[in-house]
């Protein structure tokens, strides 16, 4: 299947990040490569993006989609938490600019065989690097019912998390659940048909919490997003786009710690935490524009919160 996802908050990002043409630029979520040749079109020959990401498939196509763009363009398939770490193999030490897109790509949503969507059957998989030892399979499968109802309840913010777990327990009694069409129907007999009258689909949060799990996408955010405020130059942006709401409390908390002086508790009479602030954050979050929610209905839920290096 080919590559196709749509950027989302594409020029919002883009110009928000941008600053010297002959600058280096870090995408850490590469995806198909919007972002990056969104940027690449502000770019000198000069200038360069690293892309970073865990899917092999998501680089391909950037790769692909880069091959002509006026700037040097270095792809990478790392995940974000290495960037660090990459950065320094390159012998790199500062950068002008950062962006994470932490959606989960279209591409990966429509290809049933990743098994990412409770609308196309497909086996239980979930796995951004797809030689990742632990898959979708083995949470719903091996998981007991208390550490089930955790993440559905903690991951997805579901209101019927015990009562999923609990069904999804005895069903994989009878034999292992191995496709996602399986557990949607679980998760439907699950919820109270009342429930289910409203609202997103029935399995979209446990959907969520099960992928969360798989790519420990949540635990990897705070120490992700400080690294990447260590390595911009002064003036230099980073951009994040979030699309849930654990995700973007993450974000939105990071920034905070980060653009604040003392982080001692409240009471304390003499600072010793000794913590300076490094970034200023511009403005409040972005959302779509209602022309772009008509293009794609998936943006919905998507914010954008920017900080600069100061």
């Amino acid at each position: 299947m080919e590559f196709r996802h749509v950027s989302v908050l594409q020029a919002e990002i883009v110009h928000a990040v941008a600053g010297d043409p002959t600058g280096i630029y870090v995408d850490c979520t590469l995806g198909g490569g919007g972002h990056s040749r969104a940027l690449a079109e502000l770019l000198a020959p000069t200038g360069t993006i690293i892309g970073l990401d865990r899917d092999k498939n998501a680089v391909a196509a950037a790769s692909e989609r880069m091959k002509d763009a006026a700037c040097r363009f270095i792809p990478v398939q790392r995940n974000f938490k290495d960037m660090g770490a990459v950065l320094d193999e390159l012998d790199i030490d500062r950068i002008d600019g950062v962006m994470f897109d932490l959606g989960v790509s279209s591409y990966q949503l429509d290809t049933p065989e990743r098994g990412f969507s409770y609308q196309h059957d497909g086996p239980l998989d979930m796995r951004m690097d797809t030689e990742a030892k632990r898959s979708a399979y083995d949470v719903v499968n091996t998981y007991d019912e208390a550490g089930l109802y955790r993440i559905i309840r903690d991951y997805g913010e579901e209101r019927w998390a015990r009562r999923i777990a609990r069904f999804i327990v005895a069903a994989r009694r009878e034999k292992p659940l191995e496709r996602t069409g399986e557990l949607v129907r679980i998760i439907k007999q699950a919820v109270p048909a009342g429930a289910r009258k409203d609202g997103p689909h029935p399995a979209k949060r446990t959907f969520q919490a099960i992928r969360i799990e798989v790519n420990e996408e949540l635990s990897i955010l705070r120490n992700a997003f400080e690294t990447a405020a260590g390595r911009l130059k002064r003036g230099g942006h980073m951009g994040i786009i979030t699309f849930h709401s654990l995700e973007d409390r993450i974000a939105k908390q990071t920034l905070k710690r980060l653009a604040t002086d003392c982080i001692c508790p409240p009471g304390i009479p003499v600072c010793t935490c000794n913590h300076q602030a490094v970034l200023k954050i511009e403005g409040k979050g972005i959302v779509p524009s209602t022309a772009e929610l008509a293009a794609n209905p998936r943006a919905r839920s998507a914010k954008l919160r920017v900080g600069t290096r100061i």
